[in-house]
C-alpha cells in the first residue's frame, strides 16, 4: 500500500510555480483493503508525473480519480483550489483521459475516427495524423489496423484541440520504439504550452524531467 511519505509527496512544484492540480490525502479502497492512503501531490503548469508500480498497485484507479470518474474513499482532487467534483463538466473539458481501451469506431477510417473526435472537441485532423505517422493509413478502416496502429490512432487524439491536462494509462502498450519516440515532440510541445501530464507506465516515456510516484 502506498502512503504519502515518499520523497516527492507534498514537495513544491517545480516548473510553473503555483499548483494547478492537487491531490490531497487521497485514499482508495478495494473491498476492505486500502490500495493507497494519505496520497498527496501537486502539479503546476508544464509538470509531468509518472505513476509506476506493480500491477494492482492502483495506478489506473488513481488516474480515474484524477479524471473525476471515481470518487476517492478519502481526500479530494482540486483544480486551482476547487474540488473537481463540484463541476464535473468543467473538469471533463480541461483534460484528456486515455485509458487501456483505444475507444475507436472500427467501421470508420483512421481519418474519420479523428474527425469524429474533432467535431466534439475541436482541432485539425491532418496535423494529428502526421504527429503519429498515420497519414499513409488515413483511409483504412480502424478494424484492419494492428494493435500498435490502433494505439497510435488513440494517441493522435491528443494532438487535436489543446487542453491543460493529459491523463495517460499505459499509453505505449503495443507501440514500437520508433512510435514511442514520436511522442517526444508531442509531449514536449504540450508541456511547453503549460500543459501537464500524468502517465501510468511500465516502461520509460520520453518525458524529460518527469517526477515519479511509485505506488
Amino acid at each position: 500500500m502506498a502512503t504519502g511519505n515518499g520523497p516527492w509527496m507534498g514537495a513544491a512544484v517545480a516548473k510553473g510555480g503555483e499548483a494547478i492540480l492537487e491531490a490531497r490525502d487521497l485514499a482508495c479502497l478495494r473491498g476492505d483493503r486500502a490500495v493507497f492512503a494519505g496520497l498527496s501531490f501537486a502539479l503546476a503548469a508544464g509538470d509531468a508525473l509518472l505513476l509506476t508500480g506493480a500491477n494492482g498497485a492502483g495506478k489506473s484507479t488513481l488516474l480515474r480519480i484524477l479524471a473525476g470518474l471515481l470518487r476517492p474513499a478519502e481526500g479530494a482532487v482540486t483544480w486551482q483550489g476547487d474540488d473537481i467534483a463540484a463541476d464535473p463538466a468543467a473538469h471533463a473539458g480541461r483534460m484528456r483521459y486515455l485509458s487501456h481501451q483505444d475507444a475507436l469506431k472500427p467501421a470508420l477510417s483512421v481519418s474519420e475516427n479523428l474527425d469524429f473526435f474533432a467535431r466534439l472537441h475541436g482541432g485539425a485532423v491532418a496535423p494529428a495524423l502526421a504527429a503519429l505517422a498515420l497519414t499513409p493509413l488515413a483511409d483504412l478502416p480502424a478494424r484492419v489496423l494492428s494493435s500498435g496502429q490502433k494505439r497510435r490512432l488513440a494517441l493522435a487524439r491528443l494532438a487535436l484541440a489543446p487542453v491543460p491536462l493529459w491523463l495517460l494509462d499505459e499509453p505505449t502498450t503495443g507501440v514500437d520504439a520508433a512510435s514511442v519516440e514520436r511522442l517526444r515532440p508531442l509531449l514536449a510541445a504540450h508541456r511547453a504550452a503549460g500543459g501537464m501530464v500524468v502517465a501510468a507506465t511500465h516502461i520509460p516515456l520520453p518525458l524529460d524531467d518527469a517526477r515519479e510516484l511509485r505506488l
